[in-house]
């Protein structure tokens, strides 16, 4: 099916906007569904770089390493390849070469890919993001899943396989009353999936995609056959009650138990900043006006907690849209 671009215009003024979506119609997709293509405006491209650019850093840390946050240097770096390097461009014709969709559930667009393997016996998948991130994190396995023959596993290893922007994330819309939370968005996934004709699906989700999904598991709809998460949000009583009062780990972890453990203790020392956004979200308007706070969130729970190389933080971070 050809792709057109939808009316939809984007900006940043300083929040990305679009336009309504036209007029519902019926596609190959199902009823409801619209072609989708990303469109961001030179302009746009710009005042975000002019904005980067004219970032006012704070005074340099005091101490050697990740203990008060994000080293100044780190991310001025990252900042000046974000703004000078980084190719917007590129990460754009990655999306656009996808069927990619928007569809209104509960009175709010819903963006996401729909990508149909070649194998018609193959399994509905439905894959979930995490925060702060976007389907872009998750371009990389619809290959491997939709063309499991191309990468030496066999057809039974199939699926068809959408990828939606949770609601508020990416080219979704932006909730303007409060209630989508991981159970409204798990109703919505369902709806999501019946409305492409699929009576029969599986789910998997990482990090707050992850929620989501073993809320879906929790609510039970019969179209859902099985989840995966890699991110369970779940701990044995003995290693939470070390990590809540800062105790040594139990005795007799294993070397892969003890890794997982001090990923899991850097977290709990550093959830002041994740309490911030999630009990006043609103309160961070920075963001709002210049992604140059964004990085550094990343870059804390990110390097020091999984051992992710500065390299790798260069090119993923400026894709969380």
């Amino acid at each position: 099916m050809p792709r057109r671009r939808v009316g939809r215009s984007i900006e940043r003024t300083p929040e990305w906007r679009r336009s309504p979506v036209a007029d519902t119609t019926t596609t190959t997709e199902g009823p409801g569904v619209q072609p989708f293509q990303v469109n961001v405006p030179d302009e746009a491209i710009e005042d975000l770089r002019r904005r980067i650019a004219a970032t006012r850093w704070p005074e340099n840390e005091t101490v050697e390493d990740f203990l008060q946050g994000v080293q100044l240097a780190f991310i001025q770096a990252l900042a000046r390849y974000w703004a000078t390097e980084y190719d917007w461009r590129k990460c754009e014709a990655r999306l656009d070469a996808l069927p990619q969709f928007i569809t209104e559930i509960n009175g709010l667009d819903i963006h996401f890919i729909h990508v149909r393997s070649k194998h018609e016996d193959a399994m509905p998948l439905i894959v979930t993001h995490g925060w702060p991130g976007s389907p872009i994190e998750l371009l990389k396995i619809i290959d491997p899943l939709t063309d499991p023959t191309a990468h030496g596993a066999s057809a039974s290893d199939a699926f068809h396989v959408v990828i939606p922007s949770m609601a508020g994330y990416g080219f979704s819309g932006k909730p303007t009353t409060p209630g989508w939370d991981p159970a409204r968005m798990a109703r919505a996934w369902v709806e999501l999936m019946k409305r492409l004709g699929y009576s029969r699906f599986a789910a998997q989700g990482g990090d707050w995609g992850a929620f989501l999904t073993n809320v879906m598991a929790e609510q039970a709809p019969p179209e859902l056959i099985g989840i995966h998460l890699n991110f369970s949000g779940a701990a044995p009583p003995n290693i939470s009650r070390a990590l809540q009062f800062g105790e040594p780990p139990p005795a007799g972890l294993s070397a892969e138990e003890q890794r997982a453990y001090e990923q899991m203790a850097f977290l709990y020392q550093h959830v002041p900043t994740q309490l911030m956004m999630a009990g006043h979200p609103q309160t961070l308007y920075g963001l709002a006006d210049s992604p140059s706070p964004s990085p550094p969130g990343c870059s804390t729970t990110t390097w020091p907690a999984t051992g992710t190389s500065r390299n790798s933080l260069w090119t993923a971070v400026p894709t969380v849209t």
